[in-house]
């Protein structure tokens, strides 16, 4: 496979400089301005903000600094106080960010919003992207005038946006001057965002233009429903084909043991961490990046699921259910299984209701080898600023301060909750809960959460035990948790071409799992991606990665 090792850089940088190394790559990424050179190859980096932890509640479970979270079994009796004084203006703020809940009320008749923005002394508009619409929106704003932006966007990293860092750097801040190294100690609750974050959003030329949305090393999970697949003799330490066995005895009737939503390759990355197969790009010793879908072990998941689909243990409509929909299918039995970020504990424990008990999916075994699970990108996408004079930047700075404030600040409490006794009441052991009107006015219809918060905890309100599950299973894992090696670098193709190369990867996916193509179709796709662009993307990281470590 044509790739491109760190060495092999090294060497040729040292003989006839970067142009010669990639001159292709630096005829497509140069501008007059210099805007669409995203790279960090030959930049002076900028250094990451310093990571300086704020004091906080002694957690009930350990974290570990392999990647387990912290837990807490109950909630803190005494809620610290993160922000010092009110830190807005009176002044209007614009923002937007994806959701992945209903829209809120308005900001008239919302008290949850009113009471945020009194806190934060502004006023918002807020501009709510369905996740659905989230590409198809941000092509229109990145498409748009510079004096149109909102003032705070959150980018979203579900979604690969064509020239996405190409338009970070020409419409965002450079943050580099507020954030990096020392700097950063102006906003101790951006200071709390630990190092591993900053990271896997990534400098764009060299420079920091954002703030990470912190996220445990957990990425994508099967979550159970523990009753069903236990029913069907779910056991730990299960091998491939236990699993397929399991999942065609808990599917009768209407009743199917897998469930997927359109877009998720029938939940194809479970399967291909518990197959050990790299989580899109693996990197070698010397700095050769290798794609996964060049992986046999990759190839192995999909005739996996391909047997799983025949089995006639899927869904039937695992090709066109949204996610939306398919949580509904869970939380009513129809699926007894689905693919959603780690993140989703909480609201899998909320929703539930008693009537199912969520568990997150051991891996399974394959030829002898303990299964693996995704590694998330520690950064659920990041928060750029529009630019705009310093003291306006140190505003909106200060607003993302408060709004990433620590688990067991009287902040963190506002921001998730609202306000006591109108929002939520205390429960006998102290964790709020949602009245019927938090229930609707809460952080998930006005998702402030993904402009900026602070690093999470393991907690679900009232239920310890849930917690403790939690983190047992977060210890069993994550000592086998995968990463994509590509995390927090720059890919001028990728940056291009990305989606595009993408589409035709899990277009390919789906019809094998599916039943429409061959399990011969997947090697022509992948010498296509290759071609196409998958092959620059190697020498691209490579090249990236050289330059940051």
């Amino acid at each position: 496979m044509p790739s491109m090792s760190r060495r092999t850089l090294l060497r040729s940088m040292a003989v006839g400089g970067a142009a010669a190394a990639a001159p292709a790559l630096l005829t497509a990424c140069s501008t007059s301005s210099g805007d669409s050179d995203v790279s960090n190859a030959g930049k002076k980096l900028a250094p990451w903000p310093k990571y300086t932890p704020v004091s906080g509640p002694k957690p009930d479970l350990a974290p570990s600094e392999a990647g387990v979270q912290a837990g807490y079994t109950s909630y803190p009796a005494d809620l610290a106080r993160s922000v010092s004084r009110t830190p807005g203006d009176g002044s209007t703020v614009r923002v937007m960010s994806v959701s992945f809940g209903t829209p809120p009320k308005p900001a008239s008749a919302n008290r949850f919003w009113a009471a945020v923005e009194k806190a934060l002394g502004v006023k918002i508009e807020y501009t709510i992207v369905p996740q659905a619409d989230y590409q198809k929106k941000m092509a229109t704003v990145m498409a748009g005038d510079a004096d149109t932006l909102p003032d705070i966007i959150n980018v979203f990293s579900g979604f690969v946006l064509p020239r996405e860092a190409e338009f970070v750097r020409r419409r965002a801040e450079d943050l580099t001057p507020y954030l990096s190294g020392d700097a950063i100690a102006d906003y101790p609750n951006l200071a709390n965002i630990p190092t591993h974050a900053w990271r896997d959003m990534g400098r764009i030329g060299g420079l920091l233009y954002g703030i990470p949305l912190e996220r445990p090393l957990p990425g994508s999970t099967l979550w159970l429903n523990q009753g069903m697949f236990t029913d069907a003799g779910m056991k730990e330490g299960w091998t491939a084909d236990d699993f397929a066995a399991v999942a065609k005895r808990a599917t009768g009737g209407r009743t199917y043991a897998l469930g997927a939503a359109a877009g998720s390759n029938f939940g194809n990355g479970f399967h291909g961490a518990a197959h050990n197969a790299p989580q899109e790009w693996a990197v070698t010793e010397d700095g050769t990046f290798q794609p996964a879908w060049a992986d046999e072990r990759y190839k192995a998941a999909i005739a996996f699921q391909s047997r799983l689909r025949a089995d006639g243990s899927y869904h039937p409509d695992a090709t066109s259910v949204s996610q939306i929909d398919l949580t509904t299918l869970y939380y009513n039995g129809t699926v007894g299984s689905m693919q959603d970020g780690f993140g989703a504990y909480l609201p899998k424990y909320r929703e539930s209701k008693g009537k199912l008990t969520p568990a997150a999916a051991l891996p399974y075994s394959v030829g002898g080898e303990p299964g693996g699970i995704i590694a998330a990108r520690r950064s659920f996408g990041y928060t750029v600023l529009k630019k705009a004079k310093k003291e306006r930047i140190e505003l909106l700075l200060r607003i993302l301060d408060y709004l990433a404030a620590p688990f067991g600040s009287e902040e963190w409490e506002l921001v998730h909750y609202g306000v006591e006794g109108t929002h939520f009441t205390r429960a006998a052991d102290g964790s709020p809960q949602a009245t019927k009107l938090g229930e609707v006015e809460n952080n998930t219809n006005l998702p402030l959460k993904y402009l900026a918060e602070g690093p999470q905890v393991l907690f679900v309100p009232g239920m310890p035990d849930a917690v403790r599950a939690l983190h047992t299973w977060q210890r069993k894992v994550v000592p086998h948790a995968i990463r994509n090696a590509s995390f927090g670098l720059q890919s001028a193709t990728k940056n291009s071409q990305g989606a595009t190369l993408k589409a035709l990867v899990d277009d390919t996916v789906t019809g094998i799992i599916a039943g429409r193509l061959p399990l011969s179709a997947w090697d022509a796709t992948v010498k296509k991606w290759r071609e196409r662009g998958g092959d620059r993307m190697a020498e691209e990281f490579a090249k990236d990665y050289a330059a940051n470590t």
